[in-house]
C-alpha cells in the first residue's frame, strides 16, 4: 500500500463517497479502500478522508495531504513524518 518517497509515505486510495459510515474497508489493486459518509460536496469528503485516515493510523491531520485527485473518487496521498513500513503494519492490524 505506502511506499517510501523523499517527502513521506505515499499510497493510492479509492473513495466510495455517500456510504453509510467511513471506514477503510479493505484492498484491491494495490489501491486503498475507504467509504466516506460525506458527499462529495465543498471539499466535505476530502476532510473526511483525511479524518479517517488520521484516526486509523494514529497521524495528527496536519501530516495528510492529498497530492492528487483531489476531485476524483481515486487519489494519491502524503503522510509526512512516517516510514511506508510502519503504515502498512497498521494498515494490517486494521485490516486483519
Amino acid at each position: 500500500m505506502f511506499r517510501d518517497t523523499a517527502g513521506g509515505a505515499v499510497a493510492a486510495i479509492r473513495v466510495t463517497p455517500r456510504a453509510g459510515r467511513s471506514g477503510i474497508v479493505g484492498t484491491r489493486d494495490d489501491l486503498l479502500l475507504v467509504k466516506l459518509a460525506a458527499a462529495p460536496v465543498d471539499n466535505a469528503a476530502n476532510d473526511a478522508l483525511v479524518d479517517v485516515l488520521s484516526e486509523a493510523l494514529d497521524v495528527p491531520r496536519r501530516d495528510i495531504r492529498i497530492v492528487s485527485g483531489e476531485r476524483s473518487r481515486t487519489k494519491t496521498i502524503l503522510v509526512t513524518r512516517r516510514r511506508a513500513a510502519d503504515l502498512n503494519v497498521m494498515l494490517s492490524r486494521l485490516l486483519t
